[in-house]
């Protein structure tokens, strides 16, 4: 008789590709997942929080390379640098990027979870204009288990658009801003362990981090993995 597999759990996060604080959230999650041994177990569900529809505003230099210092500065082992490229190749919209991510869970979870890292990291640290579809695919060749054919045929056909749309419309309200994770359990948490502050106006003040916590995701990855378990 064949071992039964390992309960799985999945952790839902309202997210943008181009959100450094949901960029460092996800790092700390692959990490505490790893050091609970429970990769392969439990995944993230990135589920869309279109920063530019909310703020109703491009996510521009001005508002993201004023952060960049402060995000990066938590974790420098992701090596965020400022923009590298003429200012007219920064991508005006994430939408695409994004939307990769979603056909990108027709494949796997996992899939899913290296695409949206991969684009995150192509973004901040590696000043790649992810809006566009050509960026997107290279950087999804570079991904163990995506299939790229099968990706490029999901943007072109907008398989995925309409599917993440239409829960972003629906839990829009429901969410704080990005990264807003949902448990198994049906608690919920916003932006975990840190708490900052706005001086001055978003794009011409600065942040400031007021407390720093990373240790919150060992206790969220073990509470995520004890909802999967059977009663």
């Amino acid at each position: 008789m064949d071992k039964p597999s390992a309960p799985t759990a999945t952790v839902v996060a309202f997210t943008d590709v181009m959100c450094g604080w949901s960029t460092i959230a996800f790092h700390r999650f692959y990490r505490a997942r790893s050091a609970a041994g429970l990769d392969g177990r439990l995944f993230l569900d990135p589920q869309l929080f279109l920063l530019e529809d909310v703020n109703q505003m491009a996510l521009n230099t001005k508002i993201i390379e004023g952060e960049k210092p402060v995000v990066g500065a938590l974790a420098e082992e992701l090596e965020f640098k400022p923009w590298q490229r003429d200012p007219s190749e920064f991508p005006v919209t994430s939408l695409p990027a994004n939307e990769a991510v979603h056909a990108a869970k027709d494949q796997s979870p996992t899939a899913a979870e290296q695409l949206d890292m991969a684009l995150r990291l192509g973004f901040w640290r590696d000043s790649r204009c992810i809006s566009m579809r050509h960026e997107i695919l290279d950087i999804a060749d570079g991904c163990r288990d995506v299939d790229v054919d099968r990706l490029r045929e999901a943007l072109d056909d907008g398989r995925a658009r309409g599917p993440m749309m239409r829960t972003y419309l629906h839990r829009r309200d429901a969410v704080q801003g990005s990264p807003h994770f949902f448990l198994p359990d049906g608690s919920d948490i916003h932006n975990p362990g840190i708490e900052m502050h706005q001086v001055g106006e978003p794009g011409a003040g600065f942040l400031v981090v007021d407390s720093d916590d990373p240790s919150v995701y060992d206790d969220l990855v073990r509470r995520a993995a004890e909802s999967s378990q059977p009663d």
